[in-house]
């Protein structure tokens, strides 16, 4: 099987999530026999590009000419079975998909955030979740709040590119969802069921975990939509030391408040951005990871490297958080099902989880309030050690790279043309 592999880099000075799953899922795809042909941009392209192609940035998200010629002269020479599309902005164009249609070859996009609809992608802005531009021809709200690179030209064009582009992204062949949320974005969006599957990312197994370590360990971007002036809110609202650790890692606009905590309380210790060994190291020294976010933030890879060290999550219920935790299906309330029943029977069993708290399969969901976090915190400490193993057993089950390469690969042979004769 060949696959072109479509993406438009985050600029390297901007710590993108998306490039890294990008990277591990061609390294994955090679590994499994797949041919993969990367059709890849960088926004670290554009301050050396020749003034005429910077003149033509303007028109980029909408058409990005260049890139439907290389695009079409390797489709061409290669003939692959599938392009799989991720982030086409700015250089590469949702037009990709149409250029590849031209050609008869199927397309798959992988939905990494809400960007069908919000200029932004994340339907957030000024310190609360927004959806104003959802049902509209033209997203005039993102233009008037300059939503996009807090440009007032820049969002018009992005919300005229979305726009423009609402038959082309409902054309493609598959949508790639990484969490039921993003399915539900989809279908909302007009994409019909048949076309979207649930498929999340993986991140590298590190093996069999360590014994359990001791308090919380938050690790994102320090910004508003994460939710770390949330999660300190809530951590004052506990005594000094009565939860164990709180380690925050992670750089960016609301480093100082997280500077200023750590120096406030001797239970508050920031850690700074960490390269591979320190995220594993920091996972391995706490009970339980914390994912804050204010947004409905699609895919939090840090969650799914918790699971994969038999650590459960403490999140908040919005976005892909649920499904990672395994909390956005109906299940029994905690002390009523069976294993619950029986133990309560023996003499033993679980408390009844507080109102407000939702115990899922490999962790816990709370409304993003400070009152809700704060209620959840000792829930947590003293819950995790009975979650360790189904932490760890959900990733297995669902975010192992084996499993979720063969999954892949099964979507691309679901809609791969017949080959051309030679």
């Amino acid at each position: 099987m060949r696959i072109v592999v479509a993406h438009n880099r985050y600029r390297e000075a901007q710590p993108s999530g998306e490039n890294t799953i990008v990277d591990a899922e061609i390294a994955q795809l090679t590994a499994a026999g797949v041919e993969v042909l990367p059709f890849i941009r960088s926004s670290d392209e554009i301050p050396s590009m020749s003034k005429a192609a910077k003149a033509l940035l303007p028109i980029s998200p909408i058409w990005a000419p260049r890139a439907q010629q290389d695009l079409s002269r390797l489709l061409t020479e290669h003939r692959p079975d599938v392009l799989h599309l991720h982030n086409p902005y700015p250089l590469i164009s949702p037009w990709v998909v149409r250029t590849a249609h031209r050609h008869g070859v199927p397309v798959v996009q992988t939905v990494h955030n809400y960007r069908q609809v919000c200029s932004s992608g994340i339907y957030f802005r000024d310190g609360v979740i927004c959806q104003d531009c959802k049902g509209r021809a033209l997203g005039v709200p993102a233009i008037r709040h300059r939503c996009y690179r807090d440009s007032a030209a820049q969002s018009a064009l992005m919300a005229t590119t979305l726009a423009v582009h609402r038959g082309t992204w409902r054309s493609v062949d598959r949508f790639i969802a990484l969490t039921s949320a993003i399915a539900d974005h989809l279908r909302d969006y007009g994409i019909p069921d048949d076309r979207i599957v649930v498929k999340p990312n993986a991140v590298p197994d590190p093996g069999l975990p360590a014994p359990l370590g001791d308090g919380f360990l938050y690790m994102a971007r320090l910004s508003p939509e994460k939710g770390v002036d949330l999660l300190l809110d809530a951590w004052r609202r506990h005594p000094v030391g009565a939860l164990g650790t709180l380690r925050i890692a992670g750089d960016g606009e609301l480093r100082p408040l997280v500077e200023a905590a750590a120096a406030e309380r001797p239970d508050v210790v920031y850690l700074g951005q960490l390269d591979r060994a320190g995220v594993r190291a920091a996972v391995e020294a706490s009970a339980v990871v914390i994912a804050a976010s204010m947004w409905h933030d699609v895919l939090p890879t840090v969650i799914i490297e918790a699971l994969a060290s038999g650590r459960p999550v403490l999140g908040t219920a919005l976005g892909g958080i649920p499904y990672l935790v395994g909390a956005d299906a109906p299940h029994e309330p905690a002390g009523t099902g069976p294993a619950e029943t029986a133990s309560a029977v023996a003499g033993g069993g679980e408390p009844a989880m507080p109102d407000g708290i939702d115990l899922g399969e490999a962790g816990w969901v709370v409304a993003p309030a400070p009152a809700a976090l704060a209620a959840a915190l000792p829930v947590a400490r003293a819950g995790a050690s009975a979650l360790t193993v189904a932490a760890r057993a959900r990733y297995e089950r669902t975010f192992h790279p084996d499993v979720v390469t063969k999954q892949l690969i099964d979507i691309y042979a679901g809609v791969a043309r017949i080959p051309n004769p030679a």
